[in-house]
């Protein structure tokens, strides 16, 4: 197991362009298995979630090979293959083969899914969905069973603003006959790379990126080739990391639209802010004053950002409050951030906490409790007095290409070292040792 050591202190300077999205990436996967043959998928994000989905797809007949930051996937011979599941459990996004699978091959077995542990995220949107494009699914020992007589298109209301429920079904219905409508549906930019991805295949999608997407079905899919777009989680990260170090960062190949909720909050709290048409700019001179956030479906402030702002504010001058109201568990930040010397308090049940901006944090050891957790902690440890050192990198690595390079170049002083070096490390230092 890795860890990563970081000496905090050193303000944060320079320009990146971070990699492809993990969230279109993996809807995009899902996908990729409705059309016959090869598809090519470029600016693939080198992250270990991208990795077991993949070894998913190979599953079921696939062939996938990674070749120069692009992913070929062969989808010539499909069949109901055997997917284990421990591996299937790994990834949330697992079980968004399901409709793609049963939609190109008649019959699919997939476990139950899983993902970071964040809080409950039921998965009857998806199989209501399903059930009305002709799905019979029946869960099994574990497992989703599901079968069809031949996919139609329905008329389909999402009871909240899923981007999963979303992908899914959309990608589901391209190859039900007729036409489907899936009203309420969620606006995130990786929904519309989705859509824009199966245009190219030779879908019929209109209306992505807006409440109510309209899709004809059609005979099959062609493969394609498609670039994946940037990611915005990454390259919000990024710059928290610039405002967090009271340095001077610039993200290039990200849309500020897409950037909206956070670059608001971070206006609000005095960081001095420039967008272009694909990058933005995040410095900070002094000390950030305290804000309120509340989570909401895109365009509101995201989710994924709730963890990392939240080290941010824990050096900023007041008292800022944050409500998450998408997921119930997102809080596995919380004690690890006091370990380092910062104030939060929960309340509502752990749906808001209370940040009293300190003086500064002190370098500890923590441990990542899921994804955007560990990306909190390293923006926390990049600002501390002294050295951290973060346990759980697998964690980080699931959505981060190579996070501790691309601090790096910005001038930060973190490296990525074993777990039984870092051990021995110490023991030589001890006294007597």
């Amino acid at each position: 197991m890795n860890i990563l050591r970081i000496q905090g202190g050193q303000s944060l300077v320079g320009e990146l362009e971070v990699p492809g999205s993990k969230n279109a990436a993996l809807a995009i996967l899902s996908a990729v298995v409705l059309a016959e043959g090869t598809t090519v998928l470029h600016n693939m994000p080198d992250i270990t979630d991208v990795q077991i989905k993949a070894s998913l797809i190979e599953r079921f007949g696939a062939q996938c090979t990674l070749r120069e930051g692009s992913l070929y996937i062969d989808c010539s011979h499909l069949y109901n293959g055997e997917c284990d599941q421990e591996t299937a459990r790994l990834i949330r996004t697992s079980f968004y083969l399901l409709g793609p699978l049963l939609a190109r091959i008649g019959r699919v077995t997939l476990p139950a899914p899983g993902g970071c542990k964040i809080g409950a995220r039921p998965v009857d949107l998806h199989l209501k969905g399903l059930a009305s494009l002709g799905a019979k699914i029946d869960l099994v020992h574990g497992n989703y069973v599901a079968t069809t007589d031949g996919l139609k298109g329905a008329d389909i209301y999402l009871d909240m603003p899923s981007a999963g429920a979303t992908q899914h079904l959309m990608s589901t219905a391209v190859l039900a006959k007729g036409m489907t409508t899936i009203d309420n549906a969620a606006f995130e930019p990786e929904v519309t790379a989705l859509a824009d991805f199966l245009n190219r295949m030779g879908a019929r999608i209109e209306g992505a990126g807006t409440s109510k997407i309209t899709i004809r079905g059609v005979e099959s899919l062609e493969p394609c080739q498609f670039r994946i777009p940037h990611d915005r989680v990454q390259a919000g990260t990024y710059l928290l990391a610039g405002a967090i170090t009271r340095g001077d960062v610039t993200v290039h190949g990200v849309f500020p639209e897409h950037q909206a909720g956070l670059i608001s909050k971070l206006k609000e709290a005095g960081a001095l802010v420039s967008e272009g048409p694909d990058w933005v700019r995040v410095a900070a001179n002094n000390r950030l004053k305290a804000v309120r956030i509340k989570t909401m479906p895109y365009p509101g402030f995201p989710t994924d950002m709730q963890q990392p702002v939240a080290a941010l504010l824990t050096v900023s001058d007041g008292t800022s409050v944050i409500e998450e109201t998408i997921y119930e568990s997102r809080t596995g930040h919380v004690p690890e951030l006091n370990r380092m010397g910062a104030k939060i308090r929960l309340e509502g049940g752990g749906r808001t906490a209370l940040i009293t901006g300190v003086e500064k944090l002190k370098g500890a050891v923590v441990e990542a409790s899921d994804l955007r957790a560990g990306a909190a902690l390293v923006l926390a440890a990049l600002a501390a007095e002294g050295e951290s050192v973060i346990k759980n990198v697998h964690f980080i690595d699931r959505g981060y290409e190579r996070i501790e390079s691309s601090l790096m170049n910005l001038g930060a002083r973190i490296e990525r070292v074993a777990s039984a070096d870092m051990e021995s490390s110490m023991l030589q230092t001890e006294p007597g040792g």
